[in-house]
């Protein structure tokens, strides 16, 4: 499968100026098209397809209006109203039929998932693009844990957001390059590197558990590792405090210790 590249565009759709960012640096959007078909030849049909349903939800109207304005041109694409055309709650729940929400970050982590958890909720069925700035890996993470279908820069161009539109309505996700490789660099990371074996070989931890410690006998912070797994610094304080009950560790250095004399570190 050949991958299809989506950003590095100098002009944003919201008017924002982009300066060009070396792709071989960066990395690009990227697709995982599905096949064409068992024939692998693109099949004609005279009915008519239907639109798809965008709607922008944004706490900037002129980004919003700019927005609207760039998909209203598309043809493939048909702008529905937003808040104050009475599609959307106060809370930012869509009212009305929408296939796609384009969801521009309040730039506050918390504040974003929130209303991304509340969204999905009410429309568990509604595609959600998401466009921000994340600044680190686990805030991106976080998105995508949430329920978010695909995720664009804040000033990614006009073009690049009605591909993505019509991306994610196919069922397919899209994301810049430079966070795709995040997220294979999470799942390289979430198997825990220990060898398999009874509850009894494992002293009796979780899974998460499990997982941890290679990142405590690394020299991991608390902080490090909640980054690491998206999780709060304060679980991670609970997770530890188990693991020393189970396994009778005095403290993080002993739970290490233990690991190792039975073999279960590698």
């Amino acid at each position: 499968m050949c991958p299809t590249a989506i950003g590095d565009r100098e002009q944003g759709a919201g008017g924002h100026q982009r300066p060009r960012i070396d792709a071989a640096r960066l990395g690009k959007s990227v697709v995982i098209p599905d096949t064409v078909g068992s024939g692998g030849l693109i099949s004609s049909s005279l009915t008519p397809v239907p639109k798809i349903r965008a709607c922008v939800l944004a706490e900037n109207h002129l980004v919003r209006e700019v927005l609207c304005r760039s998909l209203a041109k598309h043809e493939k694409i048909t702008v529905v109203g937003g808040p104050a055309d009475g599609v959307f709650t106060p809370a930012g729940i869509p009212k009305k039929p929408i296939d796609v929400l384009v969801l521009v970050s309040m730039e506050r982590v918390q504040a974003d998932l929130e209303q991304i958890s509340a969204i999905r909720k009410r429309a568990p069925g509604l595609k959600i693009l998401l466009m921000g700035s994340v600044k680190e890996d686990a805030e991106f993470l976080r998105y995508v844990r949430a329920g978010i279908n695909g995720y664009l820069w804040r000033e990614a161009s006009a073009a690049d957001v009605t591909r993505a539109i019509e991306t994610v309505h196919g069922g397919k996700a899209v994301c810049p390059g430079e966070l795709c490789a995040a997220l294979f660099r999470f799942f390289e990371d979430a198997e825990p590197r220990l060898p398999l074996g009874s509850p009894t070989q494992r002293l009796g931890l979780t899974r998460r558990e499990q997982q941890i410690v290679p990142l405590i006998a690394k020299g991991f912070t608390n902080k490090e590792i909640a980054n690491h797994f998206c999780l709060s610094e304060q679980t991670v304080k609970n997770h530890l405090f188990r693991m020393k009950h189970k396994i009778g560790a005095e403290d993080r250095l002993s739970i290490v210790q233990k690991f190792r004399h039975h073999g279960l570190l590698l």
